[in-house]
């Protein structure tokens, strides 16, 4: 049997395993700072050194956010690319005078990987992908050619294809002892998926027969935003108001759209909207609130809010109330969050995720009660919210979760030891 890596390329993290030809599933472990880990950043950057000439460097993973911190911005950082994979409308983008495709960019990354996790790797991946990419109107049959040519530039020559929540689903039904509907939940960053599959124990393996996969363009990134929109930005002037030409006007909010993506607010820094600021802290009839934006920004404090976001969602994860402290240039955020306020934020996002699973159900043509097990995961899945959901619909007894960060890559690579992976792969 050839060596299989199982690739979970996600928005957010991305996972690798090896099934050997023993059959041992194995993750590939990272060491940064002397704290292992298994999940590694999707994030690259790409700075320039002088040597011999002006060199182009990249670095991926925790290693590109030490260097966008200690380079306090003056590099170019690129996050959650993921979701640029199936966008016929980026063709490419320019960095240091050499243009990169989402091809480039991914082949860049995986050559990150593969160096830190100091292995080689096989010549067959089977590789997930989310049930419907992000984006607008997104291009499948791009996507899946830009990962392709991604895999193939670093080496793979054996290429399977298989949705997210399969491969869950695959991993969770190595504990069955019985014939069942599952329904596999599988929540990122940037994407949440359904599958509802049918699996049947026999004495030759897993019988496996997929009902239905839908998805929805709205997972742990959204939920971030809410939390940035509703606390961050308003400390920072949202909701304000300014004076012009004898006319109270609102000041734009299109100002705090780039608290979308916490890297590009180092961009602001030299921008128009930086100037147009200036110009509302004389305007502003709350100018210490301006203030502190720009103090924010001349501060680059984007990772120090990600970090405080990130730390405060967790928090609501294990209680019923959370804080955000954010203390920089400066700037004093502390505000106590309550798990029932938060709920309400995130209740578009919820509703949009209720509807794609009755979707799923539809298009399987069974009802709740028709499921026998619910599999949760993804880091998503921690949000009581989310639970509460599906507790709610299907019964608190049909729930399961465990190694909601690494189910994906070990059913990918659990499919890859199969005599025929393509009746799993799309």
């Amino acid at each position: 049997m050839a060596d299989t890596l199982g690739l979970d390329f996600g928005t957010t993290n991305t996972v690798a395993t090896i099934v050997n030809a023993d059959g041992r599933v194995e993750a590939m472990h990272f060491n940064h700072d002397h704290n292992l880990f298994d999940a590694f950043r999707s994030v690259l950057c790409f700075s320039q050194s002088d040597g011999a000439g002006l060199r182009t460097d990249v670095t991926a993973g925790l290693w590109a956010i030490d260097t966008f911190v200690e380079q306090a911005g003056d590099c170019r950082f690129i996050q959650s690319f993921k979701t640029f994979a199936a966008s016929p409308l980026f063709a490419d983008t320019l960095i240091y005078n050499r243009r990169y495709r989402f091809e480039d960019l991914l082949a860049s990354f995986l050559r990150q990987v593969r160096t830190h996790a100091g292995v080689d790797f096989p010549r067959r991946v089977v590789i997930g992908r989310p049930v419907s990419f992000a984006g607008a109107a997104p291009d499948e049959a791009l996507a899946r050619t830009r990962y392709e040519a991604a895999l193939r530039t670093i080496g793979f020559e054996e290429i399977h294809h298989v949705y997210e929540p399969v491969a869950a689903a695959y991993y969770f039904a190595q504990r069955l002892n019985a014939d069942a509907t599952i329904l596999v939940a599988d929540f990122g960053g940037g994407t949440s998926d359904f599958s509802i599959v049918r699996f049947t124990v026999g004495a030759t393996g897993l019988g496996y027969a997929p009902l239905a996969h839908t998805g929805v363009g709205v997972a742990g990134d959204a939920f971030d935003y809410r939390i940035i929109d509703r606390v961050v930005a308003r400390a920072f002037g949202k909701d304000s108001e300014y004076m012009s030409w004898g006319k109270v006007l609102p000041v734009p909010n299109a100002y705090f759209t780039k608290f979308a993506r916490w890297h590009e607010l180092s961009v602001m820094r030299s921008s128009r909207d930086y100037r147009e600021l200036e110009q509302l802290l004389r305007d502003s009839l709350d100018p210490a609130l301006i203030r502190s934006f720009l103090a924010f920004l001349d501060a680059d404090a984007g990772y120090a809010m990600y970090r405080a976001v990130s730390a405060a969602k967790m928090q609501l994860s294990q209680a019923e109330e959370g804080t955000l402290s954010l203390h920089v240039a400066g700037v004093d955020i502390e505000r106590t969050i309550l798990r029932a306020e938060f709920e309400e934020w995130i209740a578009p996002e919820l509703d949009d995720i209720a509807a794609c699973v009755s979707r799923a159900l539809a298009q399987a043509g069974i009802t709740e009660s028709q499921v026998d097990r619910i599999f949760l995961t993804g880091g998503t899945s921690f949000v009581p919210a989310i639970r509460a959901q599906f507790e709610n619909r299907f019964g608190a007894s049909k729930i399961e979760t465990g190694d909601q960060l690494v189910s994906i890559a070990y059913g990918l690579s659990l499919i890859g030891r199969e005599t025929d992976i393509g009746r799993w792969a799309v």
